[in-house]
């Protein structure tokens, strides 16, 4: 059992629609109606009707319904009680991004690490619909991630404070051949062979609302691959598999040593801002100390 899954259920009652609950969740409808599925698996009874319009619970989904608003209170509660006990304690949690914990955090975090009594620092390393969901629901100090305009509107709230760290490029890549060139090319008329986030992921509806919608009519699109890590799109390209985009910062050494190059014809870069949250309120003495040591070099 899940605390994002009773949330999306109670989302759903309230909205009578997926379409309608996974925008208010944030969350592609997809993935929404596998995590409402994954509620009804784990209970092993069903709460919807899907052969009905409109929506309509079963007999379970009306008794769950009060019980979930139960349950979530509860669980909410409870976290709150814990962690205003953590608040006293130098630990610090933050959510990233599994990208940006790798190829950005350590030499950005190494020059607010001199001091003999820094905290320790716990590192969530999850896609960035679950990293937002967790930070927001107050179970992490910070939320390290990109950002680029219209995107996780929820972060914008007045009760959410937010630095720019860092800044970071999409482009797409493919392996070098013998001469030095692309491997892989745009060529109209042919399928562009891309290995690509899934659809649900958050580069994923970056890159194809930004860059692939943007290609001509005259470029179909084929994915032979999907991930959602963009280490793995990474070494998928290494092998000669076709295009990626990628964070510029997870191949500069490939991209220096020419093993990979940037495919430039029809296919354009996306550039991303990297971003520090925080809650306002609700957070340790620690957490407040970095805060405003980050603010100081910001």
């Amino acid at each position: 059992m899940e605390l994002k899954w009773l949330k999306d259920y109670l989302a759903l009652v309230e909205h009578g629609s997926f379409s309608k609950a996974a925008a208010a969740r944030f969350v592609t409808q997809p993935a929404f109606s596998r995590r409402i599925r994954s509620l009804e698996a784990w209970l092993g009874v069903n709460l919807v009707e899907r052969n009905q319009y409109p929506l309509t619970l079963t007999s379970a989904g009306e008794v769950f319904t009060e019980r979930a608003k139960h349950l979530a209170d509860s669980m909410l509660l409870c976290r709150e009680q814990l962690r205003s006990m953590q608040q006293q304690s130098d630990e610090i949690t933050l959510s990233s991004q599994q990208s940006l914990a790798v190829s950005f955090f350590p030499n950005w975090i190494e020059s607010f690490s001199d001091q003999a009594d820094e905290p320790m620092i716990r590192m969530n390393t999850v896609d960035l619909h679950e990293a937002v969901e967790t930070f927001l629901s107050g179970s992490s100090d910070f939320l390290l991630c990109y950002t680029c305009d219209d995107v996780f509107k929820q972060l914008q709230g007045d009760e959410v404070e937010s630095l720019v760290v860092g800044s970071d490029e999409i482009i797409p890549v493919s392996l070098a051949d013998d001469n030095g060139a692309a491997l892989f090319n745009v060529t109209e008329g042919q399928p562009l062979e891309i290995l690509g986030h899934t659809p649900e992921s958050f580069f994923g509806q970056l890159i194809t609302l930004n860059c692939l919608a943007k290609l001509p009519p005259s470029i179909s699109v084929t994915h032979r691959y999907q991930s959602s890590l963009s280490e793995a799109l990474k070494a998928l390209t290494l092998k000669g598999k076709g295009i990626a985009y990628l964070p510029r910062s997870i191949i500069t050494q490939e991209l220096k040593a020419k093993q990979l190059v940037q495919v430039n014809d029809h296919l354009i870069s996306l550039p991303l801002q990297i971003s520090l949250y925080r809650l306002k309120h609700s957070q340790s003495l620690s957490a407040k100390k970095l805060w405003q040591q980050i603010a100081d070099q910001a």
